[in-house]
């Protein structure tokens, strides 16, 4: 929309600036942090009026239950200012017209799911006997949200790294890629669902250590910022060998308006937290992520990228399956991050050690670029 009035508001020297992927990428930022840090202690102290508090019970273990005492009736569902601020700022800063067709989806995938993590939010806090929405429930909105997507992609949006549609590629391998073009796109479909739900689903579980989610995010923004804004160049693209995405660039511009989104929300989410995300806020921001590796054609690097929120899955995942085949737990309890707190280690150890390597995972996924 910026782009768009800049055309009417200014010179046409001044205008051409807001052309630059760079110069709206710093606005949305910016853009996104303020609007986070403005109406945060509103929505707060809002929601702190409603008693949409915490709820630290119903766990299974009454070691995390202790754990996490002093967390109860800490006000939650802060993720509707995050995703407010990621998608005002986007709207602002992003281009629609021309090649620019990923925009648009882009927004309404993290909207969907950021809807459906309100409505799971929603009935945890409204009816004691339940933790939410059914896990059937969940994943099947989640589902049909990724598929609309997708098939948005392929079709309108017209999604191609090269003729022939859209490919898998393997990181350090430069003449290899998996075609899901056949079947009428149907591998791509389940690879978009896979790779959507999955990384929603990964940050979600992810969340439940002050400020531990929100700073792996802003870490993983900055990765696909850099990503996005490579493929989508066809210079950058063809030095580092990896396949052109036209109108990809623009996602850098949706991923700087997570990081902005996400150091704002940051500001109250940091030990002790003064609120939490919630489902509304983790299913969209994971969603993001998701949505830029698909785009870019990235999706085995956001394994990397997202390693914390990956582990965290993989815990919980081997934890379940252990118990039900060998009747013995992995871990002294699941998600990983409670593992190290069921082990003595403080909660804000956990949470900057957490950061350290997702930072370092982040620079790693950006030298598996030229690795081939």
């Amino acid at each position: 929309m910026i782009h768009w009035l800049a055309g009417w508001l200014f010179p046409e020297d001044a205008a051409r600036l807001f052309g630059y992927v760079s110069v709206r990428a710093a606005g949305a930022a910016v853009t996104a942090f303020l609007l986070a840090i403005l109406c945060g202690p509103r929505v707060i102290g809002w929601l702190r009026r409603q008693g949409i508090g915490e709820r630290v019970d119903g766990t299974g273990s009454k070691t995390l239950d202790d754990l996490h005492q002093h967390k109860r009736g800490t006000p939650t569902m802060g993720g509707v200012f995050i995703i407010g601020a990621v998608l005002a700022a986007a709207a602002l800063w992003l281009r629609f017209d021309g090649p620019n067709r990923f925009s648009l989806p882009g927004l309404v995938l993290i909207g969907g799911f950021a809807a459906v993590g309100f409505w799971d939010d929603w009935v945890k806090l409204h009816d004691t006997k339940k933790r939410g929405i059914s896990k059937r429930q969940k994943q099947g909105a989640l589902t049909a949200i990724a598929v609309l997507v997708a098939a948005w992609l392929v079709g309108p949006a017209g999604l191609q790294a090269e003729i022939g549609g859209p490919h898998l590629y393997v990181p350090f391998v430069k003449d290899f890629a998996v075609d899901l073009s056949w079947a009428l796109g149907v591998p791509f479909l389940v690879l978009a669902v896979l790779v959507l739900t999955g990384a929603a689903n990964a940050v979600n579980l992810t969340d439940g250590l002050d400020g531990l989610a929100t700073g792996c995010i802003a870490s993983a923004s900055i990765a696909y910022a850099v990503i996005t804004y490579a493929v989508g160049r066809v210079d950058w693209s063809q030095y580092l060998l990896v396949p052109h995405v036209a109108g990809a660039s623009e996602m850098t511009v949706l991923m700087a308006a997570l990081l902005g989104g996400a150091l704002g929300f940051l500001w109250f989410n940091a030990a002790p937290a003064l609120v939490f995300m919630g489902d509304v806020g983790s299913l969209g921001l994971g969603g993001a992520l998701g949505y830029a590796a698909l785009v870019s054609r990235t999706e085995v690097v956001l394994l990397v990228v997202g390693g914390v929120f990956v582990a965290e899955a993989l815990s919980v995942i081997l934890q379940v399956a252990s118990f039900r085949l060998r009747g013995k737990r992995i871990f002294r309890c699941a998600p990983l991050h409670h593992h190290f707190q069921f082990g003595g280690m403080p909660e804000t150890r956990v949470v900057v050690r957490a950061w350290v390597v997702s930072a370092l995972l982040a620079l790693c996924s950006l030298a598996l670029f030229k690795v081939r």
